[in-house]
C-alpha cells in the first residue's frame, strides 16, 4: 500500500469513529431515522475502504475480514432500528468500535508501505544524472520505481515549438521504460518524482512538453526532486566572477518548484544557497529555507562514470577499425568534445577550429584515434539560434563521418567514450570534471588559435 493510500485509509477509519459517536447520540435521543442515515454512511465508507485495501493488498487481507464483520454489525443495527426494536445505543456503538479498532490496528501496524518513485529523463544521453538513484530505488523492496522518458521539442528562432523528440528506445537494455502516455500521474500521484531538466519554458533551444514543467509536476507528487544533468567546474564560494558566469544555470524554475535539489558537492551547495538567497531576497524564502532544500550529496553522473570500465564496454566494429593498428595493438584514443556554448560564442571561428583539429588528427591517424562527441544539443542549438551556420556545420559532420578515419559518437552513452579514451581535448564542459575524476589528462582547446599550417 502506498503511504498516501494508507493515510487516506486511516482518515476513513477516523471518520467512521466520529460518525459512530453521532449514531450513539441519535439512538439515545430516539432519532432513529437520523441514526439509520448515519449507519448507511458508515456502510458506504466501510465498503469503499475495503475495496481500496483489496485493490492493494488482495482479498485475503485480514483487514477485509474485519471490515466485513463491521458492515454486518452496521446492517444488524440498521435493520433493528427499522423494525422498531429497542436498541442500546452505547452497546451498539461499542460493538462497532471493537471491530473498527481491529481493522485500524491491522492497517496501521501490519500493512507495509511501498513508495512509488518516478524518474523523468528527457534525453537518453543525460540518463547518467539519474541512474544511480534509480538503481538504489529499484533495489529497495519497499519501493516501486518507474523510468518514464518524456518528449521534448526543439524551438525555432522565434521560440515556437518545432519537431517533437522521444528517446525512450535509446536507454540501456537493463532499464525498463514506461511510456509517458501509459502512466496516470493524477491517479497514481507518485510519492517522489525526479527530474534533471528544470528550465520549464526558459530554455531557448529545447523544451520538454509543458505537462512536464516543474511547476506542473508539483501538483502530482508529494516530493519533486531536481538533480542537474550537468556537472560544473568546482569553484570557490567567494569567486564572484565565476559565480556570475554560472548563475543562469541556478536561477531556473525548477529551483523554485522542487522540494529538494541535489548538487554535486558541499562547496557547490554553498554557491547554490548564496545565489538563490540573493535571487529571492525580499520573499519568504530566506537562507535557512535554501539551506534545507539544497543538498550537496554528489552527482549520479560521477557514480556512473566511476562504474564504467574500459574492458567492460561494448565497442562497435566500426570503432575498432579506427582504434586498432594492423598488429592488433591500440592507438591512443583522444576524446574530442565540442560544446554548445563555444559554438554560440564563436560561430564561424568555431567551425574553422573544428576543421583545423580534424586535419591535425587526420595527419596523425596512424598513432592517434580521434573520438568526436559533440554536445547532444548542438544540432538543436544551431537550428534554433544560429540557423545561418546549419548548412556549414552539417557539411563538416557529413564529411567527417564519410571519410571514416575518426569516430563520430552521437550515442546516449558518454561513459563509454570516457572509459575508452586516453585523454580529453576540447571545450570546457561538465565532461572535463568527469575525465579528471577517473584520471584522464585534459587539455582545453583555444578556439582562436589554429595550427601553424592553418595560421
Amino acid at each position: 500500500m502506498r503511504e498516501r493510500q494508507k493515510r487516506q485509509a486511516l482518515e476513513v477509519v477516523s471518520l467512521l469513529g466520529k460518525i459512530q459517536e453521532e449514531i450513539g447520540k441519535a439512538i439515545e435521543t430516539r432519532g432513529y431515522e437520523e441514526a439509520r442515515t448515519l449507519l448507511a454512511q458508515c456502510q458506504e465508507q466501510a465498503i469503499g475502504l475495503g475495496e481500496s485495501i483489496e485493490e492493494t493488498e488482495g482479498e485475503g487481507s485480514p483487514a477485509i475480514g474485519f471490515l466485513e464483520s463491521y458492515c454486518e454489525r452496521v446492517y444488524e443495527i440498521y435493520e433493528a432500528l427499522g423494525q422498531g426494536n429497542e436498541v442500546d445505543g452505547r452497546k451498539a456503538v461499542n460493538g462497532l468500535k471493537e471491530v473498527l479498532t481491529q481493522a485500524e490496528d491491522f492497517v496501521k501496524n501490519h500493512i507495509p508501505v511501498k513508495r512509488e518513485v518516478v524518474f523523468l529523463p528527457y534525453k537518453a544521453s543525460m540518463w547518467d544524472s539519474l541512474e544511480s538513484v534509480w538503481k538504489a530505488a529499484r533495489e529497495d523492496p519497499d519501493c516501486d520505481a518507474y523510468v518514464i522518458p518524456i518528449p521534448y521539442y526543439t524551438k525555432d528562432p522565434n521560440g515556437n515549438f518545432g519537431q517533437e523528440h522521444y528517446e525512450g528506445d535509446q536507454y540501456p537494455e537493463y532499464v525498463p521504460v514506461t511510456r509517458y502516455e501509459d502512466y496516470n500521474f493524477a491517479g497514481r500521484h507518485p510519492d517522489m518524482i525526479f527530474i534533471h531538466n528544470a528550465y520549464d519554458e526558459c530554455n531557448y533551444v529545447t523544451s520538454v512538453h509543458p505537462f512536464f514543467y516543474s511547476k506542473n509536476l508539483k501538483k502530482f507528487t508529494d516530493k519533486l526532486v531536481y538533480i542537474p544533468y550537468f556537472i560544473l567546474e568546482e569553484i570557490e564560494p567567494d569567486n564572484k566572477a565565476a559565480i556570475n558566469g554560472m548563475s543562469h544555470l541556478i536561477t531556473i524554475p525548477g529551483m523554485i518548484y522542487a522540494d529538494k535539489v541535489i548538487v554535486q558537492s558541499e562547496k557547490m551547495r554553498q554557491i547554490y544557497v548564496d545565489v538563490m538567497t540573493e535571487c529571492t531576497k525580499g520573499t519568504a524564502a530566506g537562507r535557512k529555507y535554501w539551506e534545507e532544500k539544497i543538498l550537496g550529496l554528489g552527482s549520479p553522473k560521477m557514480d556512473r562514470v566511476m562504474d564504467t570500465k574500459k574492458d567492460q564496454v561494448e565497442i562497435p566494429k566500426e570503432w575498432r577499425k579506427v582504434i586498432e593498428k594492423e598488429d592488433g595493438s591500440w592507438k591512443k584514443v583522444i576524446f574530442y568534445n565540442t560544446s554548445v556554448s563555444a559554438l554560440i560564442r564563436y560561430g564561424e571561428t568555431m567551425l574553422a577550429k573544428m576543421r583545423d583539429v580534424f586535419e591535425v588528427f587526420r595527419e596523425n591517424q596512424e598513432e592517434i584515434a580521434l573520438l568526436w562527441r559533440p554536445h547532444p544539443l548542438i544540432r538543436a542549438t544551431i537550428e534554433s539560434m544560429l540557423p545561418q551556420l546549419w548548412e556549414e556545420y552539417e557539411g563538416i559532420v557529413r564529411e567527417y563521418r564519410a571519410v571514416g578515419w575518426g569516430i563520430y559518437d552521437d550515442t546516449a552513452d558518454i561513459d563509454r567514450a570516457i572509459a575508452l579514451c586516453d585523454g580529453y581535448y576540447g571545450d570546457r564542459s561538465s565532461v572535463v570534471r568527469l575525465c579528471q575524476e577517473v584520471g584522464k589528462p585534459v587539455m582545453i582547446q583555444n578556439v582562436e588559435i589554429l595550427s601553424e599550417k592553418e595560421a
